[in-house]
Formats: C-alpha cells, structure tokens, sequence
C-alpha cells in the first residue's frame, strides 16, 4: 500500500466469530487518524453459525463509494484459508494477498459431502507469484496465550504494508477501540505480526 492519494481497496473475509470486523475497525481508525477518506461495509451473512463475514474497504483522499467491484481488490486479507480462496477473482493480476494460515472446516466438509481444498497457498503463488504472505496467525495467537487475538496478528502483518503510517499509530488506534485490560496483550499480538513477515 501507498500513501499517494489514489483509492485502495482492501477486501478483509473471514468466518464468524474470528473478529474480522474489529480488525476492519482497527484499519478504519488508523487511516482516518492519518487523514484519508474511509469507507467500508460489511456483510455478516450466517457469523453467528460460523459463516464467512467480509469487509469491502476502500481509502483515499476522497471515496464516494465503499463497495469495490470484483477484479479491483490491491490487497485481500483473509483470515482463514478458504475464505481467502472464494474471493480470489476479486483481486486486480497485481494484486497482493496476505492470508491467515487456518482452517475452519464448513458444514459440508464436516458432513463428508466436500473435502477441503488442498495447498491453498500453493495456488495462490501460482497466480501471485511472490505477492502472497502467509502467516500462523492462530499458532501466533495460541503461543501469546489466547487465540482470539489472532486477529490483531494479521493486523500487525498488514501494518508493514504500510510504510507511511508508523507502528505506533496503530498501536493507538488498538487502544482506542479495545479495553485497557487487553491492551498488552493486542499490542503484544501485533508487534508479533509485523515480525511474521519481516518488519524492520
């Protein structure tokens, strides 16, 4: 991502109950703290059952609409893999993927009627070549002792994209919208992303 004033738009997919929205209310804070137009709208389809919950977000010096239209995603960021694999055709040939190395099993693979797709990553590559990341978001969170922040890693992986915001605008945003007592260890998660995929 760039800070040159050009619309970006961020398609953010994950399953119920893994906080993508939070995350999209963490990148939402950031961005409008550092100045830019933000718009983004959200679809939770069946979350409390476990189903996929995306985010469209979009940013920029002015953004007249918040939905983006498939085949003009820069960044897809999802936080399991299959639900990263669904929205591949979303995103532009130059586009970049970061993807939470997960997964939730859907009804009908738990039921036997479909199996899982397998190597995910590998197809990813194969189209992106070396735009696609892929990070232990869950065994991240699980080592920091609380899985639910897995999240918030993805996030810190996100933030190196980034180069025109500093880590501790993002840090502040995650204060502003979580509670103090989960303040160390959210920061703690996303200090931990951003050194998932290589930041200096």
């Amino acid at each position: 991502m760039s800070g040159n004033g050009d619309t970006v738009n961020i398609f953010l997919s994950g399953v119920g109950g893994q906080g993508t929205i939070l995350a999209s209310n963490i990148l939402a804070e950031v961005l409008l703290q550092a100045g830019y137009d933000v718009k983004k709208s959200e679809v939770h389809g069946m979350a409390q059952r476990g189903g996929d919950v995306t985010t469209h977000f979009r940013y920029g010096s002015k953004v007249y609409s918040p939905l983006i239209m498939e085949g003009e995603v820069d960044f897809l960021v999802s936080f399991e893999l299959l639900e990263g694999l669904r929205y591949v055709n979303w995103l532009k040939p130059q586009g970049r993927v970061l993807l939470n190395n997960f997964r939730i099993l859907p009804p009908g693979v738990n039921l036997g009627n479909v199996e899982y797709p397998d190597a995910i990553g590998e197809t990813f590559r194969k189209h992106f070549k070396d735009s696609v990341w892929i990070v232990n978001g869950h065994d991240i969170a699980r080592e920091l002792g609380n899985v639910q922040v897995a999240n918030v890693v993805l996030i810190g992986a996100l933030s190196v994209f980034f180069p025109f915001l500093e880590a501790s605008q993002w840090v502040g945003a995650l204060k502003g919208l979580l509670p103090a007592g989960l303040h160390a260890i959210n920061i703690r998660a996303f200090e931990e992303g951003r050194n998932a995929v290589g930041a200096r």
